[in-house]
């Protein structure tokens, strides 16, 4: 169970921003690193949530699920093609449902807290978060109004093709120069998410590495400001 967050609430809450942090990455890590999304959001409550396990090579951090289970010598980063790089992802579906079953309810207990409604849900992660933000947003019953991958891939992507319930909105970012969720996977998870009947929008990060960047939190922000004003004029 998740046990341990991070809030930041500025006015009343209106909507919820959930942020899942990375791979060897902590709350407190991401939670130094959004500063312009937090500042840029009126009568948001943002939550960063902390993934209950130890990390397996980091022990003062921690994992969503574990990496080297799927892929115990990294040979995602160094397989030459996207097409080898996905098939490692693909392989990743059990710690995915593993993570999604600590998120979903923790997202749905603070939606009580706040007397919100799915809808009201933006779902974002950070790399491996991002890779569970856009797994959980596309299998949970319920629609979120948005999802946002930062330097993510759609993995288990097999998995998500056959069981998806949803089809939220999604922003994807990417930094052209990461050298560890490598930018041809942004095109991927586009296409893959257009297929299943997903409205996606991109932003490319020039000569961004992997990181939550200024310039991606400002996207991220517009992103969100832009699916609210669809939203009054719908």
């Amino acid at each position: 169970m998740i046990t341990e967050e991070i809030v930041h609430i500025k006015g009343l809450p209106k909507k919820l921003i959930v942020f899942l942090h990375g791979y060897v990455h902590c709350a407190e890590s991401v939670n130094h690193r959004i500063s312009c999304l937090c500042d840029n959001l009126n009568d948001y409550a943002i939550h960063i949530p902390q993934a209950p396990q130890a990390c397996e090579i980091h022990e003062d951090k921690r994992q969503w699920y574990s990496m080297h289970r799927f892929d115990a010598d990294d040979m995602r980063r160094q397989v030459p093609t996207i097409e080898e790089c996905v098939a490692i992802y693909d392989k990743m579906t059990l710690g995915l449902q593993q993570a999604y079953d600590e998120v979903a309810p923790y997202i749905e207990q603070t939606l009580l807290e706040y007397g919100l409604n799915w809808s009201d849900v933006y779902l974002c992660g950070f790399s491996q978060g991002a890779m569970v933000a856009l797994y959980t947003g596309m299998m949970l019953p319920q629609q979120v109004r948005g999802v946002i991958s930062f330097s993510g891939i759609l993995a288990g992507k097999s998995h998500v093709c056959k069981h998806a319930e949803s089809r939220p909105d999604t922003l994807l970012i990417h930094g052209n120069q990461d050298t560890y969720v490598r930018f041809e996977a942004q095109e991927y998870t586009r296409q893959q998410l257009k297929n299943l009947g997903c409205s996606v929008k991109t932003e490319i990060i020039d000569g961004g590495l992997h990181a939550i960047s200024e310039e991606a939190q400002q996207a991220a922000v517009s992103f969100i400001k832009q699916q609210e004003k669809i939203r009054k004029t719908a």
